[in-house]
């Protein structure tokens, strides 16, 4: 089974830059897809963007299109999130994601492991 711990979350103004780290341990890291989800207040835990194992294949949800960027070091065994023109709507709490698998979904349902969490707000 494989442990993740995020990290970077924290307070930042309207169309500003953060950047999510979450590493993973265990020998399956590497040969499983990977995700970023977050959760607001009374919210669902949404899509927010995945990987396929290799990295080859990103897929992002609607509300981050364009402005977000996942990415994976196999080599670290580490997953990112770089987030740019944050908007106040990106409030949440991260979570990174594993599943068996080597292409994502977009659903939080399909995914095996999870990391604590990690705080992102965004004040305007």
């Amino acid at each position: 089974q494989v442990q993740l711990v995020e990290s970077g979350g924290g307070s930042v103004q309207a169309g500003g830059s953060l950047r999510l780290s979450c590493v993973g341990s265990g020998r399956n890291f590497g040969q499983n897809a990977m995700a970023w989800f977050r959760q607001a207040p009374g919210a669902d835990r949404d899509f927010v963007a995945g990987i396929t194992w290799n990295g080859g294949h990103t897929h992002y949800g609607d509300a981050v299109q364009g402005r977000f960027t996942i990415s994976r070091d196999n080599d670290r065994n580490t997953l990112t999130l770089q987030m740019n023109s944050l908007k106040p709507e990106d409030t949440a709490v991260y979570y990174c994601a594993g599943r068996s698998s080597t292409y994502p979904s977009t659903s939080y349902l399909n995914y095996d492991y999870w990391g604590q969490g990690t705080q992102v707000t965004v004040s305007s």
